[in-house]
Order: structure tokens, then C-alpha cells, then sequence
């Protein structure tokens, strides 16, 4: 009876394994096909609609309407008539634009759209609005009743219960709350939330663009869009629109406005504008997990400039029961995390382990794969304000964005060490300066001033900018250390020009660094001097603390009040584009207690904000980024060329970095990184193994594929060179085949495994440039594995994706598309089926222990780490059950 039982116990793993090795194949070939349709789709998802009535010649176009997250799309249009104003308001022949849920109302049948109860608009400031370009009503939900109206801003609905007094135009969540008063300020979007352009500017020439911040259910669930809705048995991600309303010269009558001394339009909700509004529908991509509920995962951790790259690959790799957790940390303290406890699973870096100051490499293998192209920006919202005496070319901009900007090293130093005038705050009012600071009296305002910088930006010597710590003295920038900050401080180290500065030479125009940031110890008063070459952060070292000017406030405001952190370079790209430096300026003496506050997003038209973000945050809310000069003395801009360029200069012992003075390349951006998958395969067991070499070859097959839907390589990315995605498939090879000595707990499984051998001293890498495999891997592409084997056969394609492809009517729409007439049609069913059971049993698999680390979901797929996973010793961890 034994034999027998052997005999069928291994003809049931071999059934099981088969049928897991047939689903991933299937998966593989679904993944493969996808790009023959990808080509297609870009393009198909623009759209051109024409305006109506008195604006009938205009055109507008959204460059992007399907597979939405949350980020920026493009608004630009043609045929328009200048905007004009009455003093510093928006007078006539502006655009508006808001966010809105629901079905058609039926109002325009040649352009269907959704009711104005629905739509994010009207959360203009309830006060300070003296500099603010609106007129309380085409700024807000307001109207006046009137059964028939005879002027915009009219209503034949609402209010006409008093018709003398004004109304609001309700807003009715999703959820189905409706808001009737105080909508300017609601329970469910203000100011400094809502994504609403409130005034866009139409150019002298007739032509217009704005870049809208599009909201999923996670930024703004009273919207609800990309939330998981059920139709007819069929459950797809919830559309919405974006209705673009035109406010024109001519009243309801057909007639030119009266009076052009004061403003004349109404609120863009009124039943009268409504009219005009012209309504595009927004596909979004799935909010939420799409995996199955219970399914094991394996935890990944580290860079951010892996961040939106793996969000859009667990789409993907879902359906195969493959589910992949990301943490985000920096990459310093991932690497001492994952040498200090390999069981920490898959982390992602641009360095080796051991890498950093007083680190050491971790006995036994590290397998090391590139997964990512990216790199740091100098990312800005910037708009034209032409000074009084600006020439007309320059005038006829007034309120148009600036497209680039060159930027050296030593401007960026500049911006870094705090050392323009206006950087700390109050400390130089007028001739006099305080105790301290008479180094900053001869220092320009803010970068827009500096000599340095106009001399390559030339066109700021006619624009004006109001300098001060929410503009243009300071770069926004993230806390904590990372290897994006290292990077920066490298690149300003290797210019000539940079070091002097920072040493406490003046420029050439007479300007001098803030002394708490000079490396020379003999001016720098801490006593001893800054050093950027060991610095992975962003350190605010000046002291100056101080009662605002102007204020009356009875508390200072410190350095890191006047310039605040944010969480990520994610979340600095998003501020960016909102316009929004988060520097509480505002005194409320009437607050319990009495506080700052922050006054919400600059004003349009005036708008100036830079940060620090990587590639393909910039790219993901539109902005604007900075060239770079490189060691060639070139300036650069990030793209997928630039970031190619660097790539090849790539080069370290063990693992290859791309260094800011070694990509000498004239193309070459210099902020460019590459990004590693770690792996200390002695650390995991076979199944772990499996699951991460499933990771890493779909990141080097289908996840080098250019695309916006779920599945392919995010803007802002480079496809790795093939090289590079050969390494990263023996990598997975290598793993899979793992045979080395084996000590530790498996990632997420919470239990612990003896050991079984000592770790040896074998160090596996698969870099970009010198170094090679010392450890157990054979090469080539994995052949037991079907996803190995199918994935890393794709090869990547320049052009971008907006069709979806069968990662989006997989794991999005609930769809999927006609299965194969062979017998491979089966694969995936079985693989499913199989999946469902193991995740019945994941609950009973950990027992009844918590999972560390516990993590909370962001806006944008992203997730913070609430309690961290703890290390235990390893007699310790013998001791768990």
C-alpha cells in the first residue's frame, strides 16, 4: 500500500504543478500578445470636442480620457477670444473646468453629461480674497433665481424659495449626501482639495491649456470614480466626466457685455452657463485591490522610484494568483533591513548591501536584478507674469506656463542650503539684517532675482515674482534618506563651481551660501563644515526662528515652518501641481488656540512652486522639469533617451550605479537611476524563490513595455536595454534554482525555518556594467516556470499604451477576453481555482499571530508603513510557533 500512496501522492503534486506551470503559461502568452494591440491606443484616447452657440469655433481637446489614476491630464484649445479683465479679475472669455459623477442628464443630446449637483466645483477661499482673481460668483456654486433668465449666472431652479436673496447650487455626493449651504467649504471638499480650475487663461492668439489633477475614489470618494461598480451582473470601475464650461464676452441676449469695468460672469453650475458646457467621459482604471481575497502575499519594500513601476505590475501579475505587497522606505534603510533579515523578502535599490558608510555585506548570496530606468527631477509649475515695462511678446504670455528652465548645480546648491535672501524669512527686512545673517543682504531675493540664473533663463528678467519662502527660495523635498538625495548632492559635488560655492567662495556676482551649510568649518558656525558627500538627505541646518513679519502672530515660525517636508517625492510632484508649498502664512488669531494656517494653492496666473520628485511622479501630474548640465556641460532634460544615455556609463564593483560625473555622454541626464530588485535567496524557501523570480521576469518581459494601462512601464520610466533584461531573466533563473544552505523565515508566512547550513560567502550580482555571477544561478530563461518562459520573450516598444491591453479587462472591467481554442484555455481556470483554494487556507496558514508590517493605504496605490516588521534573533525566532 506505501508504493501506491507514493505513487498517488506524486502524481498529485505533479497534477498541481502542472496545472500552476499551464495557468502562468497562460498568463505569459495573454501578456506576450498584448503588445500588437498597445500600439493603438494612445492616440484613440484623445479627444476633441467643439463648443456651442457663442462658442461655437472653439475646439477642445483632452490628451488622455481612459485607464485614469489619479494624476494630470492635458486641457488645450483653440479658436478662443483673449481673455480680458476688470483690474485683477478674470473679466470675459476664460475657461472652467471641474470633476464630475453620474449618468447623462439629458440636457445637451448632442453632448451628453452629467448633472451639475454632481460635479467638484465652487471651493473657492471663504477668505484673504483680495489677491484672488474671482467675483464670489463664477468662483463658487451661488446663482440668483430667476423663472426666466436674462443674464448668466441666473438660475431657473435654485432659489426660488427667496428669490430676492442669492442660492447655492447643491452638491450630491455619490454616496448620495446632498450638500444645500455652505458648498464653498463642505464636508467633502475645500480649498485645498479639489481639483477644479477656477480660471483658464486663453492666450492672445486664441489658444489655451491647463493641466486638470484627476481624482479617483482614494482622493476624492465623494466622486467615486474608479470604484467598483455592478451593472448587469458585470462589475467595472466607475466613469465620470470633465466638464469644460467657457465663459464668453456676449450676455443671453446675444449682445456684448454692458459694463466692462466690473465682472459679469456667473457661476459656471448656473442653469444658464450649464448650457454651454461641454462634457468628456473619463475612463479610470480600478481603485482598490484587484487580487483575491486571502491570497498569500509576498512583500516587496524599498525605492520610491519603484513605486508607480510595481503599482501597475501587481495588476498584472494578480490574475495569476502572484500577489506582491510594496512598501515604500528609503533605500538606506532597506538595505540595513534586508541585511540585517533577508526574510524581509524582495527589496528594491540602487546600491549594493554593504554600500553605505559603516555597512558591511551580509554573509552568503545576494542576488541582484535590474527591474527600472528612472531618476530624480527638478520638477515646476511655473506661470508668466510680465513686469510693467515687459515687451510685448513677453506680455502676450501673461499667464502661460514656462515650459523649461536650465538649472546648474550650483543654482541648485543655492536653493538646497536655504542661502537666498528671502529664505529665512524676516531675517533682512530692508537695509538691516539680524544678528548672524549679513551674509543673506547682498543675496538675490530668490532664484527668479539671481543674476546666475537669468543669464540662462533670460526671459525672467522681464517677469515678476513675488519671493518668498512659498516660491522661489527653496526647493520642496522629502524627508528621510534616500538614494535620490545622495545622487543630487553627488551631482552638485562634482561641478567646480558648486564646490567653491559651498566651500564659501561668492559666485560671480557676489552671492554667498548660508553658512550653516558651508563645508568650510572655518566660516560654518556649528564648528565644523557641511559634508555633501556623505549626505542622503536634505538637511535644514539654519536655526532662524522667528515672528513673521506682518503677522501680529504670538508664536515664531522656524525653517521648517517657512519650508515644510513632505512625506514623498510623490507627494511633492502633487503639491507641485496643485501649487501648494503646504507654508502655513496665515496668522488666525481667532483660532482656539490661536495658530498659522495655510492659505491653499497660489493664486492662477502667478503660480511659481519647484521641487525635488522623481521622473515618473513629474510625469504623472504634468510637470514641467528642469534641464540639467551633465559633466558633458550639456543641459539635459529627463526622457527616455536621456535616461538610456546614462544608463550605459553604469559601472561599481559588484553592482553597477550610475554616477552624475561618470555619464559623460553629451545626451546623458545626469539624476539618472537604476534600480535593482535584492534577493537573499538563502533566506527563503523554494516557494518564495519562485514567486519573486516570477516578479523579476515579468518586470524584464511585458513590465518593460511602454503604456498608461495596468500591467506596462508608467511614463517616466525608461524600457530597460535588452542587456539589461537578459541579467534580470538569469537572475529569476537563478533563484528559481536556488541550491545554496538556507536560513530563515519565509516573508509573510509569519513562521520561522531552521536552519539548515551555515551561510557561505558566495555573492550573486547581475549588474549594468562590470561585476558577475558568483553564485549558484545557470543562466538563461527559467524552463520550469511558465510565466519565466513566456514573459521574458516580450520585447519593449517606445510607443505608449491607452488600449488597456488584457491586464485591463482582466483585473479591471471583470471581463476577459475569449479564451484560445486549444487546450491551453483551461490553464488559467485551473490556476484560478487552485489560487482560491490556497487562499482559503492563507487565513489558517499564519495562524492567529498578526502580520508585520501593518500598512495603510495612500492616494494612489501607494501604502505607509503604521508598525514595522520587528527582526527577532534567530534563537528566538526558533522559539515562534
Amino acid at each position: 500500500m506505501k508504493p501506491i500512496r507514493t505513487r498517488l501522492r506524486r502524481a498529485l503534486v505533479r497534477l498541481v504543478a502542472g496545472a500552476a506551470v499551464g495557468a502562468l503559461a497562460g498568463l505569459a502568452v495573454t501578456q506576450a500578445a498584448a503588445p500588437s494591440s498597445a500600439a493603438a491606443g494612445a492616440a484613440d484616447s484623445a479627444v476633441t470636442v467643439s463648443g456651442r452657440g457663442e462658442f461655437k469655433d472653439m475646439k477642445f481637446t483632452v490628451d488622455q480620457t481612459t485607464h485614469l489614476t489619479s494624476q494630470a491630464i492635458t486641457v488645450s484649445w483653440t479658436g478662443g477670444t483673449p481673455t480680458t479683465f476688470a483690474g485683477t479679475l478674470f473679466n470675459t472669455d476664460f475657461v472652467q473646468i471641474m470633476q464630475c459623477w453620474g449618468d447623462d442628464d439629458g440636457t445637451v443630446p448632442g453632448n451628453p453629461g452629467p448633472p451639475r449637483t454632481q460635479c467638484q466645483y465652487g471651493a473657492s477661499p471663504t477668505t484673504d480674497r483680495g489677491n484672488w482673481p474671482g467675483n464670489g460668483q463664477d468662483d463658487t456654486r451661488q446663482v440668483f433665481y430667476s423663472a426666466d433668465p436674462t443674464n448668466y449666472g441666473q438660475d431657473d431652479r435654485f432659489g426660488a424659495a427667496n428669490p430676492n436673496a442669492p442660492a447655492e447650487v447643491p452638491f450630491k455626493s455619490v454616496d448620495g449626501t446632498v450638500i444645500t449651504t455652505g458648498t464653498q467649504n463642505n464636508a467633502f471638499f475645500n480649498r485645498n482639495t479639489t481639483n477644479e480650475v477656477d480660471f483658464a487663461r486663453t492666450g492672445a492668439d486664441g489658444t489655451g491649456r491647463e493641466y486638470v489633477e484627476v481624482q479617483t475614489a482614494n482622493e476624492a470618494p465623494h466622486l467615486g470614480c474608479g470604484a467598483p461598480v455592478t451593472s448587469g451582473g458585470t462589475t467595472r470601475p466607475r466613469p465620470c466626466w470633465l466638464v469644460i464650461v467657457p465663459q464668453g464676452h456676449l450676455d443671453l441676449d446675444g449682445r456684448p457685455y454692458a459694463d466692462h469695468s466690473q465682472v459679469n460672469a456667473g457661476s459656471p453650475v448656473s442653469s444658464s452657463n450649464w448650457k454651454n458646457r461641454i462634457a468628456i467621459p473619463l475612463g479610470f482604471n480600478a481603485v482598490g485591490t484587484n487580487c483575491a481575497l486571502g491570497a498569500h502575499e509576498r512583500p516587496t519594500t524599498g525605492s520610491e522610484l519603484a513605486a508607480d513601476a510595481m503599482t501597475s505590475w501587481q495588476s498584472a501579475l494578480c490574475p495569476a494568483g502572484r500577489v506582491y505587497g510594496f512598501t515604500q522606505l528609503g533605500e538606506p534603510d532597506t538595505r540595513a533591513r534586508l541585511g540585517a533579515d533577508g526574510s524581509l523578502g524582495l527589496a528594491f535599490t540602487t546600491r549594493a548591501l554593504g554600500a553605505d558608510d559603516g555597512a558591511t555585506a551580509p554573509p552568503g548570496t545576494t542576488t541582484y536584478a535590474p527591474v527600472a530606468l528612472s531618476g530624480a527631477v527638478i520638477g515646476f509649475t511655473i506661470e508668466r507674469r510680465p513686469k510693467s515695462d515687459a515687451p510685448d511678446a513677453i506680455r502676450r504670455l501673461a499667464g502661460t506656463k514656462v515650459d523649461s528652465i536650465d538649472l546648474t548645480p550650483r543654482l541648485v546648491a543655492k536653493l538646497l542650503t536655504e542661502s537666498y535672501r528671502n529664505s529665512p524669512w524676516g531675517a533682512v527686512l530692508g537695509d538691516k539684517a539680524a544678528k548672524g545673517y549679513g551674509w543673506a543682504k547682498g543675496n538675490p531675493a530668490g532664484l527668479a532675482s539671481d543674476p546666475e540664473f537669468v543669464a540662462l533663463n533670460p526671459e525672467f528678467a522681464h517677469l515678476s515674482v513675488a519671493e518668498t519662502p512659498a516660491t522661489d527660495t527653496d526647493l520642496i523635498t522629502s524627508l528621510g534618506h534616500t538614494d535620490t538625495a545622495r545622487a543630487l548632492w553627488q551631482w552638485i559635488m562634482s561641478d567646480q563651481d558648486a564646490r567653491r560655492f559651498l566651500a564659501g567662495v561668492s559666485d560671480d556676482w557676489g552671492m554667498r551660501v548660508n553658512p550653516y551649510y558651508s563645508t568650510n568649518a572655518d566660516l560654518n558656525p556649528n564648528g565644523f563644515g557641511f559634508d555633501p558627500s556623505h549626505v542622503d538627505s536634505y538637511p535644514k541646518s539654519d536655526p532662524w526662528c522667528t515672528v513673521p513679519p506682518g503677522t501680529d502672530a504670538t508664536v515664531q515660525q522656524c525653517m521648517t515652518d517657512f519650508h515644510p517636508y513632505v512625506e514623498s517625492m510623490h507627494s511633492g510632484a502633487l503639491h507641485a501641481r496643485r501649487a501648494d508649498t503646504l507654508w502655513k502664512s496665515n496668522w488666525d488669531a481667532l483660532a482656539n488656540p490661536p495658530a498659522f494656517k495655510n492659505t491653499g494653492p497660489q493664486t492662477v496666473g502667478s503660480r511659481f512652486v519647484i521641487t525635488v520628485t522623481d521622473a515618473a511622479s513629474a510625469a504623472r501630474y504634468g510637470l514641467q522639469t528642469a534641464k540639467l548640465r551633465n559633466a558633458a556641460g550639456r543641459f539635459v532634460d529627463p526622457s527616455a533617451a536621456s535616461l538610456t544615455a546614462a544608463a550605459r556609463s553604469a559601472s561599481g564593483k559588484g553592482l553597477a550605479e550610475i554616477s552624475p560625473a561618470g555619464a559623460k555622454a553629451p545626451g546623458a541626464y545626469p539624476l539618472a537611476q537604476l534600480v535593482y530588485a535584492a534577493v537573499r535567496p538563502g533566506t527563503l524557501d523554494a516557494a518564495a524563490r519562485k514567486d519573486y523570480a516570477a516578479l523579476l521576469t515579468y518586470a524584464a518581459g511585458s513590465g518593460q513595455i511602454s503604456g498608461a494601462d495596468p500591467g506596462r512601464l508608467p511614463d517616466g520610466y525608461a524600457p530597460l536595454p535588452a542587456d539589461l533584461r537578459e541579467r534580470t531573466a538569469r537572475a529569476a533563473d537563478a533563484l528559481l534554482h536556488y541550491t545554496g544552505p538556507t536560513s530563515s523565515a519565509t516573508p509573510g508566512d509569519g513562521t520561522g525555518a531552521g536552519a539548515s547550513g551555515s551561510a557561505t560567502g558566495g555573492f550573486e550580482t547581475i549588474p549594468g556594467g562590470s561585476g558577475g555571477s558568483s553564485g549558484t544561478g545557470t543562466g538563461g530563461a527559467a524552463g520550469a516556470d511558465g510565466a519565466a518562459a513566456g514573459a521574458a520573450s516580450a520585447r519593449p516598444s517606445a510607443a505608449a499604451s491607452f488600449d488597456g491591453g488584457k491586464a485591463v479587462q482582466t483585473t479591471a472591467t471583470g471581463s476577459t477576453p475569449d479564451d484560445p481554442g486549444n487546450p491551453l484555455r483551461y490553464a488559467v481556470p485551473v490556476g484560478a481555482a487552485l489560487g482560491a483554494v490556497a487562499g482559503v487556507g492563507a487565513p489558517f496558514a499564519g495562524g492567529a499571530r498578526p502580520r508585520l508590517p501593518l500598512r495603510v493605504p495612500l492616494p494612489g496605490g501607494r501604502t505607509v508603513t503604521v508598525v514595522p516588521a520587528v527582526t527577532l534573533p534567530e534563537r528566538l525566532r526558533r522559539l515562534l510557533p
